[in-house]
């Protein structure tokens, strides 16, 4: 019995046991890797870094802005001044009438031209030859020439017969006449590439290199016996100008009636001249309510 109580009493005691081939203890990694605050301070310096870039980027676009937005105002300044003066010159111009500042200019000429006479004899020189120093002899004989010929002109308006009033209007058509050079041209060409092609011409070559057209008796094509110009159309345009001059005509000679007439537009002649013409309107203030019935008939041809 005490044999087995003491053995219950040696268990009762708390044993510590140690184990026999447990490991080392191994060294914390965590003092080789970064802690947890370096990460933090790293990841705010990249952020802050970031941030710096990113307002430095948005203020360089924002002067770049500025600057274009700066420039873009002082164009449209530009244009606005610009806009108003020549505003106010368009407006001055309109207001001012052209025949007007042709005439000031044209009475400013004449006065100039007599004052300088007047000073001229009164200092006992001769005005046309200081008038003539400003000019070169060329100039001087081409004015005189102009001169006369206006004067001649001049003195050729007044009706000398038929034949004379013909040359003048054929003169004024003359200087009006604008020949198209290039159609002539285009023209003769073909022409000459009919008649070579028909067997009439010879193309030569001269010896600066130009073609020129030579006929059967060695003359140059075309001569004053040719008589291509009857198969010549006019094309729309020159018919169209005809029409036109021609139209032109009639009516300088109808308004040329009308101003003989006194403006008169009646169609009804019935006055060989003017003192005539007042007769008949005398007549026609007191008769003229009894015949015009009679002229009315007349007029439809169911007079009796």
């Amino acid at each position: 019995m005490s044999s087995s109580k003491a053995v219950k009493s040696h268990t009762d005691e708390p044993v510590e046991t140690v184990p026999q081939d447990s490991e080392p203890a191994r060294p914390n990694d965590e003092s080789d890797s970064p802690s947890g605050g370096d990460l933090a301070k790293a990841s705010a310096d990249s952020t802050e870094q970031d941030t710096t870039n990113e307002a430095g980027d948005t203020a360089s676009k924002a002067q770049d802005r500025l600057a274009r937005f700066k420039a873009l105002k002082a164009r449209a300044k530009t244009a606005t001044d610009s806009n108003l003066k020549e505003t106010a010159a368009e407006s001055q111009r309109l207001s001012t009438d052209p025949a007007l500042l042709s005439s000031l200019s044209r009475k400013h000429a004449f006065a100039s031209h007599n004052l300088l006479k007047a000073d001229t004899e009164e200092a006992g020189e001769d005005f046309e030859r200081k008038r003539a120093w400003d000019w070169t002899v060329d100039e001087s004989e081409k004015w005189d020439k102009r001169i006369e010929k206006k004067q001649r002109h001049r003195d050729d308006v007044a009706f000398q017969d038929y034949r004379q009033d013909a040359r003048k209007v054929y003169k004024r058509q003359l200087r009006g006449l604008q020949p198209d050079l290039e159609a002539y041209g285009r023209e003769k060409m073909a022409a000459v590439e009919r008649a070579a092609a028909s067997g009439g011409l010879e193309i030569v070559e001269t010896n600066d290199g130009e073609l020129v057209a030579v006929d059967k008796n060695g003359t140059f094509y075309s001569t004053a016996d040719s008589t291509d110009f009857v198969e010549n159309k006019p094309d729309r345009a020159a018919v169209d100008k005809l029409v036109a001059d021609l139209q032109k005509a009639e009516e300088v000679r109808l308004k040329k009636r009308r101003d003989r007439r006194g403006g008169d537009d009646d169609p009804d002649v019935t006055y060989i001249n003017e003192k005539n013409k007042q007769f008949n309107q005398k007549l026609g203030r007191f008769y003229d309510k009894y015949t015009k019935e009679i002229r009315d008939s007349f007029e439809r041809g169911t007079a009796l």
